[in-house]
């Protein structure tokens, strides 16, 4: 695989929201838990379903780390790549960044009121 893939839980609309962000700032490929291939699922943890993920050709990034290396290749956090490069040296900011992470996951429902998109599931379903 040569081409950075984000992989996402494409049955949540924050998560579809956020995917579709990363979607129109980055050139990473986006693809859904419903989507992943054989050849894909078999870089991911096992228990991948847990939260995002970002495969690429140095490794997977999971959790608050795949939602962080998918920032810092946007167009907009390009000025801070070296800051993330600098505090990912230190592992009190490791620790801040996975529990933020899981902190939000575990309240997507309630940021959903406030960014989400029609997860693409949903959107087959529907015929649209």
């Amino acid at each position: 695989m040569t081409e950075a893939t984000l992989v996402y839980d494409d049955d949540c609309g924050f998560c579809t929201w956020w995917a579709e962000y990363f979607d129109e700032r980055t050139d990473l490929r986006i693809v859904g838990f419903s989507d992943l291939t054989d050849d894909l699922r078999d870089r991911l943890p096992e228990d991948y379903e847990d939260c995002s993920h970002l495969v690429a050709a140095d490794g997977v990034y999971s959790c608050g780390a795949s939602i962080e290396e998918a920032f810092v290749r946007t167009d907009v956090a390009e000025p801070a790549q070296d800051v993330v490069e600098f505090l990912r040296q230190f592992e009190d900011y490791e620790h801040f960044r996975e529990r933020s992470y899981r902190w939000i996951a575990d309240n997507r429902d309630r940021w959903g009121t406030y960014l989400s998109k029609t997860p693409p599931a949903r959107r087959d379903s529907d015929g649209g």
